[in-house]
């Protein structure tokens, strides 16, 4: 090594991807400083998310820290596992909260503005780059009196005109990106073929970077989730990703599901002459409760912002582990209030019952 110059050094490193550039870091002096340099972190941004390969972003990243810091921050995924175990009697005093307690504390609400989001988004379908795109700030949040602070918070990454009208901006997957050949819909409900590629194919990433606080993390949990085949129609498919946020002091249930939803629609299938063609028709975020409530403008924002600090790692089993944890107390939530309701239902028929019987036994009498 000590033969080699800094210059056939550095392009070794410059040809490594950012976990194994990390590891080399630690195997010598001579890599640990030549590491350092923020073009080789440029590039192993660039080859894992291509929407830092903007000028605008590339300013961004470097205000908040630099490539390295950057790529430090969102490599590693979201862990949560602090998911509260069910106890329904913590369930029953859920609704307690003042509207003061519920809606947070304003002062430190006041530091938090919409406009100092940034959303890096990236869609890989078999390695391949489908889509890359970056929002600035949240649309259609002006003003805290303003309805988005007491609506559901919800951020739509493709808006209307990309959908519909603008042919350009279309995301499309097609066989020459690797998707399968599929002959008719008909096919593709017996065996399923089409979705499971799509499940076991599509990448998303969704870093969220604050500008004033100068960090970033990705919310998007990587890999697929779960998701629906053919909904709501018979061409459509949707695939859930996300994490599991932290949100103590700021909602009752403690914790919450960001969950990112990607959308795809049968344009065409071999049948029709044209090859088998999907359109991404949506993308989207939101923020849902323990109960599935979506959690509004306001509680969002302060949720984001604690994601920010959130425990990450490398390791996706553990990922999906506190996915999972959550994905079953909810279930377990969801049983037993429908258990509980049911009892009630019970005993409000048994109680009806005995009012009419006791006045038919008033009528016989009288």
């Amino acid at each position: 090594m000590a033969s080699l110059g800094s210059d056939i050094l550095y392009d070794i490193l410059r040809r490594l991807d950012g976990p194994t550039l990390a590891s080399a870091a630690c195997a010598c002096a001579a890599f640990c400083s030549i590491s350092k340099d923020e073009k080789l972190w440029e590039s192993a941004c660039a080859s894992l998310w291509p929407s830092t390969n903007r000028d605008d972003v590339k300013k961004l990243i470097m205000s908040i820290g630099g490539f390295k810091k950057f790529y430090a921050d969102c490599f590693p995924l979201i862990i949560n596992k602090e998911v509260p175990e069910f106890q329904w009697d913590d369930f029953l005093e859920y609704p307690e909260w003042t509207e003061a307690e519920y809606y947070g504390d304003m002062n430190e609400f006041e530091s938090i503005l919409p406009s100092d989001f940034v959303s890096i988004v990236d869609i890989r379908y078999k390695d391949k780059i489908i889509c890359s795109k970056v929002l600035w700030g949240i649309p259609n949040a002006n003003g805290v009196n303003g309805w988005f602070y007491n609506c559901p918070f919800r951020l739509d990454l493709l808006n209307y005109s990309a959908r519909d009208d603008d042919r350009e901006s279309e995301v499309t997957l097609s066989v020459c990106d690797g998707l399968p050949q599929i002959t008719s819909m008909e096919r593709e409900r017996k065996d399923g073929r089409l979705w499971q590629e799509l499940c076991d194919g599509t990448r998303l990433s969704w870093i969220v970077v604050n500008r004033k606080m100068q960090q970033a993390v990705n919310l998007s949990s990587w890999s697929p989730l779960g998701g629906q085949r053919h909904w709501p129609t018979d061409k459509d498919f949707l695939i859930r990703f996300g994490s599991i946020l932290p949100a103590k002091e700021i909602l009752p249930c403690q914790v919450v599901e960001c969950v990112l939803v990607m959308k795809f629609r049968v344009v065409h299938t071999e049948g029709e002459g044209i090859e088998t063609t999907l359109k991404v028709t949506e993308l989207s975020m939101q923020l849902e409760d323990m109960e599935g409530a979506h959690v509004n403008g306001r509680n969002s924002l302060l949720v984001l912002k604690e994601a920010l600090n959130c425990r990450r790692s490398k390791n996706y089993s553990e990922v999906l582990e506190s996915c999972h944890q959550y994905s079953k107390v909810q279930s377990e939530l969801k049983e037993e209030k429908m258990r509980n309701e049911n009892r009630i239902d019970r005993l409000c028929a048994c109680i009806f019952s005995g009012i009419a019987a006791c006045v038919m036994l008033w009528y016989y009498i009288l």
